[in-house]
């Protein structure tokens, strides 16, 4: 089979063993730098993604992408459901009323804000209904006039209760009596846990219903504090929920996720960009230890290059055959690089969770980060995007030591020869 002269020359210095075994030496750890570069900054990548991808989808998926609501109660829900309904960003729009307040039981207490919903519509504009332990309930479980709570499994746990057991909420506000000013306190009963993953939702988020919650605050049955919005590209959450308020009028007004999460969630996506970049820079320097490697070859190979120059090669062939073997050497160590990458990304919460029982220690907790465990979302165009970085990378560190090659004199090569 033909083959150009550069092609296999280039490929037999490769594979050759040389005289110098230095320099094979640096040509394995050049190439086993661009592996570790391309494998870290794949599996770091995936990380990002899936940090990004569960926000969107767990935490974005039970707070609100935006809301409707009137600092008076609102007699008449359905109507503003309609009008919201209309806008064809809006997907599903469900009732809610918030009480912050705490939550207590023999001696222990808990902070929380309780979401008031009408089961009827909140799977229409939440995800919760997928994150109920096995046998913990449901939000069907939540009665008018049953006074029931659903909570999360950090607030069950440091409550000490579980299903049926009832617990008080102690709500920021003050009944007068003639025996003088007490806290407005209502017991609960406990007939749901969830468990989304997410510490800050599953300590300090509980939901009952919207009946109960009416009564507790001395509303009307049928009165709601205002409507929850689901859309179908929540990055429009801010226009869409703007534009509404706007055509109701100055009695009510929006919120969205941007204000809740929006920090967190432009954190994640600058995290990502920032560490991309400094892993590019480590793949950078692993590719660029190409050009030492290329240059001690082409030390040790001057002898060779001038009887090639003396038998008529051409100083582009001698520039191609360096070429060639500096590509080699980047194309194998991005390949290694990728399917180790690859691999380690598909598995890495596999692995860390173990690791974490095996140590019985927990790397990510509820209590400080967002979601108590490691997510990794592999994507395609990641890959694509840092295997050609590290194969550019690597073609330009064998430019200059090729172009050196090309330069050698062949009578001052074999002058001491």
């Amino acid at each position: 089979m033909f083959r150009p002269l550069s092609i296999f020359i280039g490929a037999r210095y490769t594979r050759a063993k040389r005289r110098n075994h230095f320099v094979s030496f640096i040509s394995l750890t050049s190439m086993i730098g661009l592996a570790l570069g391309v494998l870290v900054m794949i599996v770091v990548l995936s990380v990002m993604n899936g940090f990004d991808y569960e926000m969107r989808t767990r935490v974005l998926g039970m707070v609100p992408h935006a809301t409707l609501e009137s600092p008076q109660p609102i007699p008449d829900w359905h109507a503003l459901a309609t009008l919201a309904e209309a806008n064809p960003q809006v997907a599903a729009v469900a009732p809610f009323t918030q009480m912050q307040g705490l939550l207590t039981n023999n001696g222990q207490v808990q902070k929380v804000l309780i979401d008031a919903v009408d089961p009827q519509f909140e799977h229409r504009v939440s995800i919760i209904d997928q994150f109920f332990l096995s046998g913990k309930g449901n939000l069907d479980a939540l009665q008018s006039g049953g006074f029931g709570i659903v909570i999360g499994d950090r607030a069950a746990q440091k409550l000490g209760v579980d299903i049926g057991d009832k617990l008080t909420f102690v709500a920021p506000e003050v009944a007068v009596t003639p025996a003088g000013m007490f806290p407005r306190m209502k017991r609960f009963t406990v007939v749901g846990i969830f468990h989304v993953g997410a510490g800050e939702l599953d300590g300090y988020l509980a939901l009952t219903h919207l009946d109960d919650a009416a009564r507790l605050k001395r509303w009307k049955p049928d009165q709601v504090q205002g409507v929850r919005l689901k859309l179908h590209d929540l990055f429009q959450a801010p226009r869409v929920a703007y534009q509404l308020a706007n055509r109701l009028g100055p009695d009510y007004y929006a919120r969205d996720w941007t204000r809740t999460h929006g920090n967190l969630y432009q954190a994640i996506g600058m995290e990502k960009a920032m560490i991309g970049l400094l892993l590019l820079l480590i793949v950078a320097v692993a590719a660029f230890n190409i050009i030492s490697t290329l240059v001690m070859v082409v030390t040790d190979k001057k002898s060779d290059i001038a009887i090639l120059r003396t038998l008529g090669a051409t100083p582009r062939q001698i520039m191609a055959i360096f070429m060639v073997q500096g590509t080699v050497i980047g194309v194998v160590g991005t390949l290694i690089g990728a399917v180790l990458g690859i691999l380690a990304a598909l598995n890495v919460s596999a692995m860390i969770a173990g690791l974490e029982r095996l140590l019985g220690h927990k790397f990510l907790s509820a209590e400080v980060y967002f979601i108590d465990y490691l997510p990794s979302r592999l994507m395609a165009e990641d890959v694509v995007l840092v295997c050609s970085a590290a194969l550019v990378l690597s073609f330009l560190a064998t430019l200059y030591p090729a172009w050196r090659a090309s330069r050698t004199q062949p009578a001052e090569a074999l002058r001491y020869e």
